[in-house]
């Protein structure tokens, strides 16, 4: 036999294993596509941004938000050619507020290239460069010359 007990705030359902084996006559009520509070994805089906999607990752609020609205907003219902051309301006604006607030928004170099150790070593000491993909192209390796070169 099944009961319900409340401990505190907590209500504590104790079930049989015939209450398991009997089918559910629970009637599950249809998600509504239009409920913007639903998780969406970013675009929500009336082609408005869903502010409220865990993608992204919380920008919408904190002390930049306004600015990341304006910037993304001004992206997402670009006609330009080259979308978002016409956004310097608010792409310009949240990344002076982020700026402003390294601890919360870290740059990306930051993040890829932590202060070195107060070892004295730099990471470049033996003379190695570090080159973004962009960069490698244009410069020859040791390993990449050619044995007629030397």
């Amino acid at each position: 036999m099944s009961y319900c007990k409340q401990e505190g705030k907590d209500r504590i359902i104790f079930v049989t294993k015939e209450d398991h084996e009997t089918p559910s006559n629970a009637e599950l009520i249809a998600d509504d596509p239009d409920d913007p509070y639903e998780e969406q994805g970013l675009i929500l089906p009336n082609g408005e941004i869903n502010w409220n999607c865990p993608c992204l990752g919380g920008m919408a609020s904190g002390p930049c938000g306004s600015q990341f609205k304006e910037a993304f907003s001004c992206f997402h219902y670009s006609q330009e050619e080259v979308k978002g051309s016409e956004c310097l301006e608010q792409f310009r604006s949240m990344q002076e507020c982020m700026q402003r607030y390294p601890d919360l928004y870290p740059q990306e170099e930051d993040k890829e290239n932590p202060p070195p150790a107060e070892s004295g070593g730099s990471p470049a000491a033996d003379g190695s460069a570090l080159l973004s993909e962009n960069d490698s192209s244009s410069v020859a390796s040791p390993d990449s010359v050619s044995a007629a070169d030397g």
